[in-house]
């Protein structure tokens, strides 16, 4: 795999690229041009960039009535605050009023490492999913980051866009066809599926590519899209393989997997099946690589889990 930039970097050259064309498109800050890789769209284009400085709810709901002039809005912010300070901007001003608004989480998960608990992003997948009228978008690499972006400049409903900023692989091939709402398949298998959304998607690729070796087969599906969610691949997973293991960058309460645990059961599925992802705890002080590596999502990580799950499924 090639090595390429972070999705940060993407998401930034993406929407200054598109915004050259486009006057509407504008984005909203809050003292994080900088971080979010945005200073050269700012020096490009001054008059389509609005800093509010650390006001998260200011930001919001600033974006929230300009696009509600027909403005396509870029609401921009480290995933941490923006969801937790603003969460009810996000709700009344963006969703419930109907404003296609698209917030942008940046250094989102466990990207800000060492700065510990307070700056980490563990909880959004969570609360937003429980918000009606807004889409969840997770990319794991520059690809899918560039089509995230270009997708949701005329996306008719709020969307949550999140991005890392680690430089990523490349992990599809360029003639891809990338939609909102449908996961794409990077590996095929059918002895052990791995569903991962965002960044740890490239870490499952790589557990299957360890596990290939040992003549296990691994399915490796990029979730980028958590809602609308992709339940007709999630059951297929569940049908042609024996075990399904979902990977994520975020709490293990609330996200990817309880919603494939909850989709699984409801359409009676019973398959070993294991979340791994942050457990419910403040996580440990370090790297993200690091912090990773410590909770199992790591390249053999999680080739142990399918092992334990595999030999689950022979047992039963």
């Amino acid at each position: 795999m090639e090595l390429g930039q972070s999705n940060q970097d993407v998401f930034a050259e993406t929407l200054l690229e598109l915004a050259m064309q486009d006057h509407n498109i504008l984005v909203v800050t809050s003292d994080s041009r900088g971080s979010a890789k945005l200073v050269p769209f700012g020096q490009t284009l001054p008059d389509q960039i609005i800093e509010v400085g650390i006001a998260e709810q200011n930001l919001v709901g600033v974006s929230a009535g300009l696009a509600s002039a027909g403005k396509k809005v870029f609401a921009v912010s480290p995933a941490c605050f923006l969801t937790t300070r603003a969460l009810e901007q996000i709700k009344n001003d963006v969703a419930y009023s109907d404003n296609p608004v698209k917030i942008v989480g940046i250094s989102a998960g466990v990207s800000y490492g060492a700065l510990g608990s307070t700056h980490h992003s563990l909880h959004d997948y969570a609360a937003l999913r429980t918000i009606n009228n807004i889409d969840i978008v997770a990319p794991a690499d520059n690809f899918e980051t560039r089509e995230a972006v270009q997708a949701a400049i005329n996306h008719p409903r709020p969307i949550y866009l999140r991005f890392g900023k680690k430089p990523m692989y490349h992990l599809h091939p360029l003639d891809t066809k990338f939609e909102i709402g449908r996961a794409l398949t990077i590996h095929e298998g059918h002895d052990v599926t791995m569903i991962a959304t965002g960044e740890p998607v490239t870490r499952a690729l790589l557990a299957a590519q360890i596990l290939e070796k040992e003549d296990i087969s691994c399915r490796v599906i990029s979730m980028h899209t958590l809602k609308p969610f992709d339940t007709e691949t999630l059951l297929k997973a569940a049908r042609e393989t024996r075990a399904i293991i979902t990977v994520e960058e975020h709490s293990v309460c609330g996200g990817l997997g309880e919603t494939c645990a909850s989709l699984l059961l409801r359409h009676r599925f019973c398959l070993p099946f294991q979340i791994v992802g942050i457990p419910d705890e403040y996580t440990v002080t370090g790297s993200q690589s690091e912090i990773f590596d410590h909770y199992g999502i790591s390249a053999e990580g999680l080739a142990q889990t399918a092992r334990q799950l595999l030999q689950m499924e022979r047992q039963a």
